[in-house]
Parts: structure tokens; sequence; C-alpha cells
């Protein structure tokens, strides 16, 4: 079992900088990139050699990433942990400028400059005899660590995956391994059950009627749909929230949520909350705080690849002779 206490949450008990090289004996700095799957068109995979991390993870934690040594600090949820390899697996979708440069650059066999963490408080895994683990979009990634966690600690896991399409599915029998239940929705059918998580979640809660927790991580809109939808039911439903973040020690306060109320900081009170005290509206309102400036970098992002494209190779005479 995980224990908050012994295992030190805060997110600077066991945070590893990665500006250095992962064997020791590289000059080159960071951590070499050992594999990467794609997905789907946006989103990858990548796993990456870090030892002393892949050591001191546990489910629920994240790291922040820097691609380069100019890059944006971008903070991640840790999707897996490999031990007995020294690997920690990172799943991206690359929506903005920073995430769609690590898309381009990040190639096996390259290197990741920087990685911070583990960082945040591990989730709790609890004494819970029978859980509901729901992951949708991206949040399917890292929903597993906990899955796997409860089912160590042996609990009756329900697996509960959603995705837009078929097309977009990934590590389903990852998943089958780990849970006693699986369930997989599709908005548009085309795989497992049509409709949304909060589907599965209604179906399963029904079936079994002696659920102990609800654990949900996804886009804020499902989180917060997962919470109503347990609420009538009195069962324990928890949260991962990934808001605004800068340094991930609590300092610069980008990643304030309300929670019952009272002001929290992701980064080192959470990323595990209370659903149904979450307040997801003023979540939802911060997060797009910086929609023209994300759009703004983008296009500036996009305009330079462009023009990166259009140069000549500098081993290349004008005219491709």
């Amino acid at each position: 079992m995980s224990d908050r206490n012994s295992e030190g949450g805060r997110a600077n008990d066991a945070s590893f900088d990665g500006a250095q090289s992962g064997s020791g004996e590289d000059p080159e700095p960071g951590f070499p990139i050992v594999s990467r799957t794609d997905f789907a068109e946006t989103t990858f995979l990548l796993e990456i050699l870090h030892p002393l991390l892949a050591r001191a993870a546990r489910p629920g934690q994240f790291v922040i990433v820097m691609t380069h040594d100019h890059g944006e600090r971008v903070p991640l949820t840790i999707a897996d942990f490999d031990r007995d390899r020294g690997t920690v697996t990172l799943v991206v979708q690359a929506v903005g400028k920073s995430s769609r440069e690590m898309q381009s650059i990040c190639q096996k066999g390259r290197k990741i400059f920087a990685i911070v963490g583990p960082m945040g408080i591990p989730s709790e895994i609890s004494h819970a005899k029978k859980v509901i683990c729901v992951g949708g979009g991206l949040g399917v990634a890292p929903i597993y660590p906990q899955a796997r966690a409860f089912k160590d600690a042996g609990a009756h896991v329900i697996g509960i995956v959603g995705f837009r399409s078929s097309n977009l599915i990934f590590w389903e029998e990852k998943f089958r391994a780990v849970c006693d239940e699986f369930i997989v929705c599709t908005d548009d059918g085309s795989a497992g059950m049509k409709g949304f998580v909060t589907d599965g979640i209604k179906q399963a809660i029904e079936a079994h009627g002696d659920i102990d927790e609800v654990v949900a991580i996804g886009p804020p809109i499902m989180m917060r749909a997962c919470a109503e939808t347990t609420r009538p039911y009195g069962v324990k439903t928890m949260v991962s929230l990934n808001p605004i973040m800068v340094d991930g020690t609590g300092m610069c306060g980008g990643c304030r949520v309300r929670v019952n109320d009272r002001i929290k900081f992701a980064c080192v009170d959470g990323p595990d909350f209370d659903g149904h005290a979450v307040d997801f509206n003023d979540l939802m309102s911060r997060l797009h705080r910086y929609q023209s400036e994300e759009r703004e970098a983008m296009e500036r992002y996009s305009d330079s690849c462009r023009r990166l494209a259009m140069e000549p190779s500098p081993t290349m005479p004008v005219g491709g002779k």
C-alpha cells in the first residue's frame, strides 16, 4: 500500500534535476529516450531512462520536463515506471507550441534535457475492496499505475476508459492484465460501449452496489461529470488536477485551485483531490486564461517551422543539384 506519510509526498522531497547525464559518463546533458510509440497523429509515448526517478516514483505523481535548455517547463503525469529497467513513461498530446516541439524533437536515441520529479503527493492506495479506475483521453495513461497499485493491494479493480473513437485506443491489454473488469467507452460506438465514461460508471455502480471508491483522471469537464455521477450514490471520488503550473513547488501560485472553498496548490497539496469538493468552474476558467498567448506562441512556432522547411539544406546547393 502506498502511504503518503512514509513515501515522502511533498513536491521537493525526492526531486532529481535532469540537467545531467543519466549515466554520469556521457558529457551530453539529459536523459536518453529509449523508446517512443505513436498512438495517434498527436498522441505519443516516451520511455525515458532515469533510474533514480524510476525508483522514487509513485502512482499519481508527476514530473516537469524541459525538452532543451531554452524549453518551457512542461508538467506531465507519470504514466508508468519500471524500477528494474530504470525507466519512466510519459504520454504526451501535441496540442500547443511546447508539446508540438516535443513531438518533433523527442525521438528514440535523443535526450530530454531536464526532468524534475517525482513531484506532488502520491495517490493514496486505500484499503478499498472494490474500486473503479476511470481514465478519459490522455487521462487513460496516468490511471494505469493507480489501477495496478490497487490490484497489488488486493482490491477488485474495475477499469473504465473512454476515447472519441477506436483508432485512439491504447494500452488495452495492459489494463486487462491489472483489472478484474474492464469497460471501453467510445463516443462514436466504434469499440466497446457507445457513450461516455459516466455511462460506464453508472453501469458498474448499479451492477455492484458496494463500490468503495472511484478514481478519475482526464479533462476537467470529464472529471466534473464523473464526480456528479457518483455524488447521488455517495461514493468517494478522487480526481487528479493538472492546472497551469510553472515551478511545481507552490511558489508561483499558478496552480491554485479551490477545494471546499479553500485555496490549495495542485503541485504540493495534490494533484489528487476530493472530486465532490473541487470548484471545477473556477479551475476551467483559470485554464482558459492564457488562450490568446498560447495561440500566439503556436502561430510563431508554426511560422518558424515553415520558414525552416523552406530554407535549403546547408549540404545541398540551391536548386538541389
